[in-house]
């Protein structure tokens, strides 16, 4: 190594190869892996050294801590047994753009710092427009998380609103102003709260709506809130619909929705991480009816979608507000074709901008519309036949509708379900709290869970690409054979 340089070229290639060879082997053979780690809290961190090295170390001897420190330390989202949360991918296309892109190292924040990025950009999200069936005409940038692009939506909304200039004045110290209100329903993801938060709405006034008996939005229930807030001098303006809840994946009525919208100048913005990707299924485009009437749009690709996180879509039917809310151009980020291009760093809170439209664009590229419908149209099927095993099972029991490809579900004993109802419910809890933790410790399959009506509730969800049914089946034995354990053993009766 240069005393003064970068590794050589010879030693990169070296401990490339070595790393890409690992990096094969890890998703020909992820079932090497348990899928939860198993290490103890400090134990990483206590097998490195706590103070940086003062001299260089050969490359070879990082990968081996690599090997032996740091992958123990990791939970597998990669390994087709990874059930919790909602399952994500890093394909291959995906592993190699992001390899590309770190190579580069470019900051697309102008389109003069690299036209490609800025340009390829602009072509991955008007195909993934294209596939979702969504109108044209709709613009959109990519950010990190839909967490960030819901914040940025709302942003937007309030820049929407007439002679607020929360810009110049902000928002504290002026008596003028009503309450601002932010509406989603009880089943919205927790990052619509954030973003009030961080934006100076407050937690109190983002208005949780209850939903139906699927956990979709009571439309009714959101007209005769945003009534009484104006009744009571507050100012409503935006509206977060949600299409595939976090718990459940339930869909939110957002035609309905966008009508209350229309009819009370509110900005509609539609949270579709996860199951705006179900769209790209001919079959299942009806998941975004509706959104065609929304100000802004969020899909993550990196949900369902199979590329590496983070990679999450924002469309917008009005990026002039979205830009009107954020763009401040200093002297020094001025060019000559300002005007003619996109500059994507006006979309957003970041200036400094990574190069995700490359994976994105390569996943595309790689799997086709076709492919990605077929590979879609699997995980929806392997969830049905996962809920039909619960629904045929006596002592297994649906907590919630499956649209989609995330099972809601619990084991419920007869021996236990048929004690006094408080006793019984709380009892069922504690049960399937115990069944999930067996399950998990076994390494073999890793689940989530939630709480629907009061009730401890396992989650299913299929969305890795090398996932199958006999993963699925053997997350099932898995189940079964704990729950049964579980009784055996007495410690609930």
């Amino acid at each position: 190594m240069s005393p003064l340089g970068d590794m050589t070229i010879e030693e990169f290639r070296r401990a490339g190869a070595r790393a890409i060879d690992w990096i094969a082997r890890y998703l020909d053979q992820p079932e090497d892996y348990p899928v939860l780690s198993r290490v103890a809290p400090n134990q990483v961190r206590s097998a490195l050294p706590a103070n940086p090295p003062r001299h260089g170390e050969p490359m070879d001897a990082i990968l081996d801590d690599f090997q032996d420190i740091v992958v123990p330390g990791i939970t597998h989202w990669n390994h087709p047994g990874f059930f919790a949360y909602f399952s994500i991918t890093g394909s291959a296309p995906g592993i190699l753009g992001e390899l590309l892109s770190a190579a580069l190292n470019i900051n697309g924040m102008l389109w003069q710092t690299s036209p490609s990025a800025t340009e390829l950009e602009e072509v991955a999200i008007d195909w993934l427009r294209q596939l979702l069936g969504l109108p044209e005409g709709i613009d959109g940038v990519i950010m990190d998380t839909a967490s960030v692009g819901t914040l940025c939506a709302i942003a937007a909304a309030r820049q929407a609103i007439p002679d607020l200039k929360v810009r110049e004045l902000g928002l504290a110290g002026r008596p003028e102003l009503p309450r601002l209100c932010v509406y989603c329903s009880e089943q919205a993801h927790s990052s619509v709260e954030k973003a009030g938060i961080v934006l100076g709405v407050g937690r109190e006034n983002v208005r949780k709506i209850p939903v139906d008996d699927a956990f979709r939005m009571d439309v009714n229930a959101l007209a005769e809130t945003i009534a009484k807030d104006r009744e009571a001098g507050h100012l409503p303006f935006c509206v977060v619909a949600t299409v595939g809840t976090t718990s459940t994946t339930s869909i939110d009525p957002v035609a309905a929705i966008a009508e209350v919208c229309k009819r009370e100048s509110l900005w509609l913005h539609v949270d579709a991480a996860y199951a705006g990707s179900a769209a790209c299924m001919p079959e299942f485009r009806d998941v975004l009816a509706g959104c065609e009437s929304a100000h802004s749009i969020i899909v993550n690709p990196h949900k369902w979608l199979f590329t590496p996180i983070d990679c999450s879509v924002l469309f917008t039917r009005k990026p002039e507000t979205l830009i009107g809310a954020f763009s401040l151009v200093p002297e020094y980020l001025r060019t000559s074709v300002d005007g003619e291009i996109t500059n994507y760093m006006d979309w957003g809170v970041s200036l400094g901008r990574r190069f995700r439209a490359l994976k994105l664009w390569m996943v595309l590229r790689t799997f086709g519309s076709e492919g990605i419908a077929e590979r879609l149209r699997e995980h929806v099927r392997l969830a049905q036949l996962f809920a039909s095993w619960v629904d045929e099972h006596p002592e297994f029991e649906r907590l919630a509708p499956t649209p989609l490809s995330v099972v809601c579900f619990r084991a419920c004993p007869t021996a236990l379900a048929s004690r006094d109802r408080n006793d019984a419910e709380a009892n069922l809890d504690r049960f399937n709290q115990e069944l999930l933790a067996r399950v998990n410790a076994s390494g073999e399959a890793y689940l989530s869970n939630t709480v629907l009506r009061g009730r401890y509730t396992l989650r299913l969800a299929i969305g890795n690409i090398r996932t199958t049914e006999n993963h699925v089946a053997r997350a099932w034995e898995l189940l079964q054979r704990e729950c049964a354990t579980l009784m055996t053993n007495g410690d609930f009766l």
